[in-house]
């Protein structure tokens, strides 16, 4: 088959060569300069369809230590592995050294300031191989001559899944002798007829490649990217992070709820009894509010417009103390914040505790009307939606706009109508919520803003000898300002949880 890619675009050579300066004895007795040369090679590929993101193994990350890929500054590393992972074992490498990790999670992403000129990434396979499936190994084994290397291709046919977790694939002899694979690792197993990548090299034999499967790296990036994982996967068995609401706006008509039955015998008004489904949603959300009121985690933030790259990125520590949040610069700021500092754009959108207030809002303002609407099966899953809305006379719903004169900030918070939906899954935990302001004309014209909207996920967070409890995984919002859509994708990572208790003591 004649090949339609240039793999020169989707693979990328990784290397990190370190000279340290020691001193030799010379013929006639004396002390001489001396450089001792260690050089660790590496493949990577571009994952994303700008090649900002490079993905390789994790035992190449550890060994290369690499500082830039193709010049282009690694900013932030992402490992799917490491010794305390479960499963990890000691793996030796080729310079004598031992690394433990576990193999079937060897992988990294390293993400880049900016992205590779013209570079791209290559769509991805989820089909079962089949044996004597036919692929193509591409990498930059090493060479002849260290540290010149050049984009090698070798023929494989599948043979089996590994017991480990890993892909086998036999590659073909040159001259009864294995083809020299050392310096590949971390390169592409591609499907010949395709050309859609079905695996990540990891290591060889003498004339077999084992590979992870793609499978565990759309487990790794949705964990550690979602929102990049939504866009070069073709099917997540996750929520997408920005995923639009199933069904139009519901507005409860004047009916929808009386607001009182008449007094009963004891003199009190009761509010009537909601549907079934709708009672148990409101204990599942405030459940769910409860769950998150003492925690710590790392929270990204990344800022841009339109279907642009980001404009501006942050991480901050969150902690969260009896509802209350915190922030601190990551990994390693001393000053606690009230809220995230604002970033140098003209226009952008931030969110705030939305994670926290959606749900306990649902929870318990019974001033919010809720409707239940039919099922629907995303992503082979079946859910339950349910539909909010709240007039500005309820007052639940506020909106702040900011005006950033650089030497002057000033802010404004109205009550607006808001709407959305809640999705839930068959014993209705809550897996997404979703919020729209209805923004005044008056707002609009003054401030500049409309259609601001927000889109949060929840996940379960497991640990050993703990209960697991629901936490936010990932919150979207965005707006049109003056005309330009502005958005802020967000994502949670590194919780650590724990529980706040206060006792009474007398005097």
């Amino acid at each position: 088959m004649e090949h339609t890619q240039d793999f020169s675009e989707i693979v990328v050579p990784i290397t990190s060569v370190k000279m340290t300066p020691s001193v030799k004895l010379g013929i006639s007795g004396r002390l001489g300069p001396k450089l001792d040369v260690d050089a660790n090679f590496g493949t990577g590929f571009c994952l994303d369809a700008t090649c900002r993101f490079i993905a390789t193994n994790y035992h190449v990350a550890m060994t290369t230590r690499a500082g830039k890929v193709k010049r282009e500054k690694i900013i932030q590393r992402y490992l799917a592995t490491g010794p305390d992972d479960e499963g990890a074992t000691a793996n030796y490498l080729p310079n004598g050294g031992v690394l433990p990790y576990a193999q079937k999670r060897d992988l990294a992403i390293f993400e880049l300031r900016g992205s590779l000129p013209h570079h791209h990434g290559l769509t991805f396979s989820l089909d079962e191989l089949q044996v004597g499936q036919e692929v193509d190994i591409y990498g930059y084994p090493k060479g002849i001559i260290n540290p010149i290397r050049k984009l090698t291709r070798f023929p494989a046919t599948f043979k089996a899944p590994t017991t480990s977790g890993l892909l086998a694939f036999d590659y073909k002899l040159s001259a009864d002798k294995p083809v020299r694979i050392g310096g590949a690792s971390g390169g592409i197993v591609v499907d010949r007829k395709t050309e859609k990548i079905v695996g990540i090299l990891s290591g060889t034999t003498e004339a077999m490649a084992l590979a992870v499967p793609v499978q565990t790296l759309v487990d790794f990036v949705s964990k550690v990217q979602p929102f990049l994982a939504q866009r070069i996967f073709p099917t997540t068995k996750d929520v997408s992070p920005v995923s639009a609401d199933l069904y139009p706006k519901f507005v409860p008509p004047p009916d929808h709820y009386p607001k009182f039955v008449p007094r009963g015998a004891d003199g009190l008004q009761h509010r009537p009894e909601e549907p079934y489904e709708v009672s148990v949603l409101r204990k599942k959300a405030q459940l769910l509010a409860d769950s998150m009121r003492n925690f710590i985690a790392v929270q990204s933030f990344a800022w841009g417009s339109g279907d642009k790259e980001p404009a501006a990125e942050a991480e901050y520590e969150v902690r969260v103390i009896d509802g209350v949040q915190r922030f601190r610069t990551y990994p390693d700021g001393k000053k606690d914040l009230e809220e995230v500092p604002y970033p140098r754009l003209n226009g952008w959108v931030l969110p705030a505790d939305e994670w926290s207030t959606l749900p306990t809002m649902v929870g318990t303002e019974f001033r919010l009307k809720v409707h239940q609407a039919a099922d629907v099966v995303v992503n082979g899953q079946r859910m339950k939606v349910f539909q909010y809305y709240a007039s500005v006379e309820d007052n639940l719903c506020p909106f702040t706009s900011v005006e950033d004169f650089g030497f002057l900030t000033t802010s404004k918070t109205v009550a607006v109508a808001c709407y959305g939906e809640v999705w839930t899954d068959e014993d209705t935990n809550i897996i997404r919520m979703s919020e729209h302001l209805e923004l005044s004309d008056k707002l609009k014209a003054y401030r500049g803003w409309e259609d601001y909207q927000a889109v949060l996920t929840y996940g379960w967070l497991k640990r050993a000898n703990e209960s697991a409890r629901r936490v936010p995984l990932t919150i979207f919002t965005e707006a049109r300002y003056k005309k330009h859509i502005c958005w802020c994708r967000g994502h949670f990572t590194n919780y650590r949880v724990f529980s706040a208790k206060a006792k009474l003591i007398p005097n």
